[in-house]
């Protein structure tokens, strides 16, 4: 699979609830909630000249109430366009701007993790970080072919993770378990019923370089990087909202 299909992939497992299309670029809006459906994700062409797309991007992200950023493939020929467009690499996310897209077996390993049909208050909790979500975290974390997957320490919901489908891949997010129960292979069981539920399809990750626990994990499960991405912004003299 190529670094664009993973990526398209991964996008339509992470769907925002305002989209439009830009040529081959996605334009996504969520409220705010992760970079990644509040980005552009610039694959491809955009059907006009960079500085022109970025331009577009600008427009949207300001009538959108979002600031303007653009999800790119490390590496990739619009990357180096955005560069030479100005546009700079989006060092201040707050999660990391450089993502190690990873794939890998999930795992089958029989073990006390479920997945749910639908979310519980415990699920968002740890999922969401929230016991009452947005309509837009809603949006993006419940549409499509999902599994709520959560794992129990006695009376309560020890750990959670999203499992969604989009056609052969599983795209596996938010795994999330409560600090007093790390270390207790929560989070291998939690891989492991997404591995199950997904009937043991190929398995995408998206992980900050900088977290280094979830990819000393993922990497003791047999996950490998495909490619990264990274996020870039215009410099503050450009793209101003005009609004402001």
């Amino acid at each position: 699979m190529t670094s664009e299909a993973l990526e398209s992939a991964c996008a339509a497992a992470w769907r925002a609830p305002v989209r439009a299309r830009l040529g081959d670029w996605l334009l996504r809006w969520a409220d705010g909630f992760t970079g990644r459906a509040n980005s552009a994700l610039a694959l491809g062409d955009p059907g006009v000249p960079v500085p022109e797309a970025l331009r577009a991007v600008c427009e949207f992200s300001h009538s959108h109430g979002i600031p303007p950023i653009a999800q790119v493939i490390h590496g990739s020929a619009a990357e180096a366009a955005i560069a030479a467009a100005g546009w700079i690499e989006h060092s201040a996310h707050p999660a990391g701007h450089e993502v190690s897209v990873l794939l890998g077996d999930a795992g089958s390993a029989p073990g006390d993790a479920e997945v749910l049909a639908e979310p519980t208050g415990e699920w968002w909790e740890l999922c969401a970080g929230t016991s009452a979500p947005s309509e837009a975290q809603r949006y993006v974390l419940t549409t499509g072919d999902i599994g709520y997957g959560v794992v129990h320490d006695g009376g309560r919901v020890a750990g959670a993770v999203r499992a969604a489908v989009v056609g052969d891949l599983l795209h596996v997010s938010r795994l999330a378990v409560r600090p007093s129960c790390r270390r207790r292979g929560f989070a291998v069981a939690l891989m492991a019923a997404a591995g199950q539920w997904a009937n043991h399809r190929e398995c995408a990750l998206q992980v900050s370089v900088r977290n280094a626990p979830a990819l000393a994990l993922y990497g003791r499960l047999g996950f490998t990087e495909h490619h990264r991405y990274r996020y870039w912004v215009p410099p503050q003299t450009t793209c101003e909202d005009p609004k402001s």
